[in-house]
């Protein structure tokens, strides 16, 4: 055998090693296997220290008086003007990152059901990236404890049942909306990425709106988000899960199944501009 086709054997065999391995790859769908010693919280995919470092990759927040901040304020200001509103009332929606609940967010964007009984492995995935994509948020959160403007304003947020602390950079909730959105993305039908790469959009401006982070936190949540979707995929649970999770989709698509949400409603409160 010459030395290329020996070489080309060689990477056959090891395709084909690393695909069978993937194959068994199991990926747990049960909560309370993964609960982490807390209530209603699974553990991630990834270990700490696999975790991106957010205060290494992302730049210090505004400081007062700049023109970043001044920015900041004005958009804060004028997210003001929707309280009350349908949009305001979906922001507070969006705030709640418990599930069953949190499932709910994407659903519109998918025209699927989601849930733990429906899609077990789509519900674990989203449970999962919640926990890896907050983390990453950690250090940046610790070291720069910027207050919320909520609290700088003493306003009301669209939260009052929530108390928050001066950790508002980057923002956690939209760390794992983008992360959502990116990950969900790769698996929704054709027809529907567009949606849910809009719906993670809309749920990081979800904590503008609710006067509970600055429009820069939201910035340096995306891409805190990013990055922590970029170190899933070297997991192979995470891989496995998302290739059981696309099968979901694929068969409650092929039996028609649709949101049970009142998708219209969220549509109209989406379009909401300040």
């Amino acid at each position: 055998m010459s030395m290329p086709s020996f070489r080309t054997a060689v990477l056959s065999v090891l395709v084909a090693a690393l695909a069978a391995a993937c194959a068994t790859v199991v990926a747990p769908t049960d909560p309370a296997a993964l609960s982490g010693g807390r209530p209603n919280y699974v553990i991630g995919y990834l270990q700490p220290a696999q975790l991106p470092d957010s205060l290494a990759i992302l730049p210090a927040p505004p400081a007062a008086g700049s023109a970043a901040f001044a920015a900041d304020e004005d958009a804060y200001r004028s997210t003001r003007k929707l309280r009350d509103t349908p949009r305001w009332a979906l922001a507070a929606s969006d705030a709640d990152l418990e599930f069953p609940h949190a499932a709910q967010f994407f659903s519109c964007a998918l025209d699927l059901p989601i849930s733990a009984e429906a899609t077990p492995n789509l519900n674990m995935l989203l449970r999962r990236v919640r926990a890896d994509a907050s983390r990453v948020t950690d250090k940046a959160k610790d070291h720069y404890k910027r207050a919320r403007p909520y609290l700088m304003y003493k306003e009301a947020s669209c939260t009052p049942q929530y108390t928050y602390k001066n950790d508002s950079y980057p923002s956690g909730h939209t760390s794992i909306g983008w992360a959502w959105a990116l990950t969900l993305a790769e698996i929704a039908p054709p027809d529907r990425v567009n949606a849910v790469l809009a719906r993670g959009y809309a749920y990081g401006q979800s904590r503008v709106i609710c006067g509970v982070h600055w429009m820069s936190d939201i910035d340096a949540g995306r891409v805190t988000g990013a990055a922590a979707v970029s170190r899933l995929h070297a997991d192979p649970v995470y891989a496995a899960q998302l290739a059981a999770a696309r099968k979901e989709i694929e068969k409650a698509r092929a039996a028609g199944l649709k949101s049970p949400l009142d998708c219209a409603a969220e549509a109209r409160a989406l379009a909401i501009k300040p």
